[in-house]
């Protein structure tokens, strides 16, 4: 009559990241991802102190898959960033620091510089959502304040990002959509 089949499951086997994946990934990624938290934090003090924070967490972490180590690490970099600025309670852009320090300037530079000159909650705005397309619910989760209050940070660093001129004042001739000099 009726037998039952026998379902074979695959054998699942979740395979962790374990210390050593960190490791590998914090040393192959290094500039990357320490221009994350600087990108968030504006100043080499605090990027570091994010930076070392997120490494002593993965080295204590047991329970991440593999294949998100990377993505768990930059969330750690957000998370820690969040703790040292506050940028949802903070106005004040704080102590900045350029990427450079005084060090001959290399293509990107300037842009870097740029975010970093935005106030903290548009600047953890734009690089969450922007640059590391995270979900305007993520933000507003990660930054403890409302979407609506994400969506308009986020429009806020937009408008200033997009004008040359509050970048770069330096410019004498206005710039259009495309860069070139009009």
């Amino acid at each position: 009559m009726f037998r039952p089949e026998k379902v074979e499951t695959a054998s699942f086997r979740a395979d962790y990241a374990k210390r050593n994946d960190f490791c590998e990934l914090f040393e192959r990624e290094m500039k990357p991802l320490y221009l994350l938290a600087f990108l968030l934090t504006a100043n080499h003090e605090d990027a570091e102190k994010c930076f070392a924070a997120a490494v002593g967490e993965a080295l204590e972490e047991q329970s991440v898959f593999k294949e998100w180590a990377e993505s768990w690490v930059k969330r750690s970099l957000i998370r820690n960033a969040i703790s040292i600025v506050s940028p949802a309670l903070t106005r004040s852009g704080g102590n900045r620091d350029l990427w450079n320090r005084g060090q001959e300037q290399a293509p990107g530079d300037r842009e870097i510089d740029a975010a970093t000159e935005l106030a903290p909650l548009e600047r953890f705005v734009f690089v969450m959502s922007i640059l590391e397309r995270y979900s305007i619910w993520d933000c507003s989760l990660l930054l403890g304040c409302s979407m609506k209050k994400v969506v308009q940070a986020r429009t806020r660093a937009l408008r200033q990002s997009s004008n040359p001129h509050a970048r770069f004042p330096e410019l004498e001739a206005p710039v259009s959509h495309y860069g070139a000099v009009a």
